[in-house]
């Protein structure tokens, strides 16, 4: 790094990733900053800069960094740390340096200096509390140690929805998301979806995405959903509130019914015209995609959580059991990061099933449809060991009305959930004439929504890509 470099990376003073230390002197808390650093995104810590931003530089001699050397020899475990040596090259500053010492998130955390492990709270550097030593301890397992990949001891073929295992695999196909194996055997299917574990025994992701729903208690109490509708914007009164079990695709589809019945579509006429135009108060791929985020991310290791969603008057609000991990903070999310769904395997199956577009970009993606439909971002925060997003429900507008409405986009939800229902089913679940739903399926061609795939007798309606 060049010294016209340096300027500009502390223009912006200290963050969470850079600390500025006057000189070596301070090399014990700058160890300990580094700790911090590792146990989080990793940073910079530089020498030769006072807090203020002002380079100083210092005299930097063998036996600088000789003691420097010592002194990181105190963190377990070891930490790969690059030392950069900057001149200073203005003034009469000639001979002076700058040190600045990097470390990226250590791949083995937690990450103590001197038997203690460190974490930033603010301003602040401290003792690692327990429960985010705990966390970490848990995160460096997770490759080899996590929930989703142990075997489902007592499970067995028959304790899956074979139906919802074809559906996977042929919307897989369909989206060109998988290859055609030549066979819808379902512990052959498993094996190619990577959910076969031990030889031919199921995996916990396999029972969590294709257990029948009578599989999920008692052996798995975690797999369920509870919704509700409330009176107003908090929760002293329900409307309604049920609670179903299932695999994570029944409860996702439960889901989306629920908001179907409850979540108000906008209505108006235009001018000029008997025509009225719906319009979902939410986007529903936005929405769509913050449950499937759920789901994804949740921690199915808590037996007394489930995936939540909760409306008010004011807003909508998507619960995932669990915590962020690796690092990420909502502020975080809602910029260009790496992929790192908590139970990647399941992550893989909705990926292939078309339930999320591409990993990594979910909040992203959340934040585009909702800025491109005028509302705001929804606001992602942690709270009592679970991950909210609420979404603030447009207020009504002038000439705008604001009702529950379960017709076209109601539809076009449910066949984006169902793929390949024909229009009798679709009529058998909405409860309305099978005229009523040819009617909506028209206008859904017409807009260029869907399509309708194979045989007069066996073929069924599918979202168009």
């Amino acid at each position: 790094m060049h010294f016209t470099e340096l300027q500009k990376s502390i223009v912006a003073g200290e963050s969470l990733k850079l600390e500025l230390k006057k000189s070596t002197a301070e090399k014990d808390r700058a160890c300990r900053t580094l700790c911090v650093l590792a146990n989080g995104q990793g940073g910079q810590v530089v020498f030769g800069v006072i807090p203020s931003g002002k380079i100083v530089g210092q005299k930097v001699t063998d036996r600088t960094l000789e003691e420097l050397s010592q002194e990181f020899q105190g963190f377990e475990p070891p930490l790969s740390l690059q030392l950069e040596r900057i001149p200073l090259s203005e003034g009469n500053e000639q001979g002076l340096e700058v040190l600045l010492v990097a470390v990226e998130r250590a791949t083995s955390a937690p990450v103590s200096f001197r038997g203690i492990p460190y974490e930033r709270v603010l301003n602040t550097t401290r003792v690692m509390h327990r429960a985010n030593y705990q966390r970490l301890l848990v995160e460096s397992m997770h490759t080899t140690e996590r929930w989703e990949i142990q075997p489902a001891v007592g499970c067995c073929e028959a304790d899956l929805d074979i139906h919802e295992i074809i559906v996977t695999l042929e919307e897989s196909i369909r989206r060109g998301r998988s290859v055609d194996p030549g066979t819808r055997e379902p512990l052959a299917v498993l094996r190619g979806l990577g959910l076969l574990v031990n030889g031919e025994q199921l995996s916990r992701a396999a029972i969590a995405l294709f257990c029948k729903d009578e599989v999920a208690l008692p052996e798995f109490p975690q797999f369920n959903l509870r919704v509700a509708r409330f009176k107003g914007t908090t929760r002293d009164e329900f409307l309604d509130n049920r609670q179903y079990t299932g695999n994570a695709f029944t409860l996702m589809r439960r889901a989306e019914r629920f908001m179907i019945d409850w979540l108000p579509v906008a209505s108006k006429i235009v001018s000029g015209q008997m025509v009225r135009i719906d319009m979902p108060a939410l986007p529903p791929e936005a929405v769509r995609e913050a449950l499937a985020n759920a789901f994804i991310h949740r921690d199915y290791t808590s037996a007394a959580g489930s995936v939540a969603v909760a409306l008010y008057d004011d807003r909508l609000e998507i619960i995932s059991p669990g915590e962020l991990h690796f690092g990420l903070t909502p502020e975080i999310l809602y910029q260009p990061h790496e992929s790192k769904p908590w139970n990647p395997w399941i992550a893989k199956v909705f990926y292939r099933r078309g339930l999320i577009k591409t990993w990594g970009r979910g909040t992203l993606r959340i934040a585009s449809l909702m800025q491109s439909a005028g509302l705001p971002v929804p606001i992602l925060h942690e709270n009592a060991g679970s991950v909210v997003m609420t979404f603030k429900l447009p207020e009504q507008r002038s000439g705008v009305n604001v009702g529950v409405n379960v017709g076209v986009n109601a539809l076009f939800a449910y066949i984006q959930a169902n793929p390949g229902h024909r229009a009798g089913e679709m009529a058998a679940s909405f409860k309305v004439t099978q005229r009523t739903i040819e009617r909506w399926l028209k206008q859904l061609r017409e807009a260029g929504k869907i399509e309708y795939m194979g045989s007069p007798k066996t073929g069924g309606y599918y979202p168009k890509q």
